[in-house]
């Protein structure tokens, strides 16, 4: 590496929007979050699935006849 050519490399304080900090490295020696793997829903298990206009249901409804009826067939 030549030197004086890159920038220093020193301990960063992580702050994020919900209070979490944790200590890491960086070029800055301050980063703010706004959502961290401490509050963000996928990484702490709260995500739900949202079922928009009940497309699920439908989905579920449409396919139900398609497999009774698919099953009748090879049955014969």
């Amino acid at each position: 590496m030549k030197k004086g050519i890159h920038p220093t490399y020193v301990p960063a304080t992580v702050t994020c929007a919900c209070g979490n900090t944790f200590e890491t490295r960086s070029t800055m020696p301050e980063i703010r979050l706004e959502i961290c793997s401490a509050c963000h829903p996928f990484f702490t298990g709260r995500q739900k699935l949202v079922d928009t206009a009940g497309r699920v249901e439908k989905f579920k409804t449409k396919y139900a006849k398609f497999r009774t009826e698919g099953s009748e067939k090879q049955g014969k």
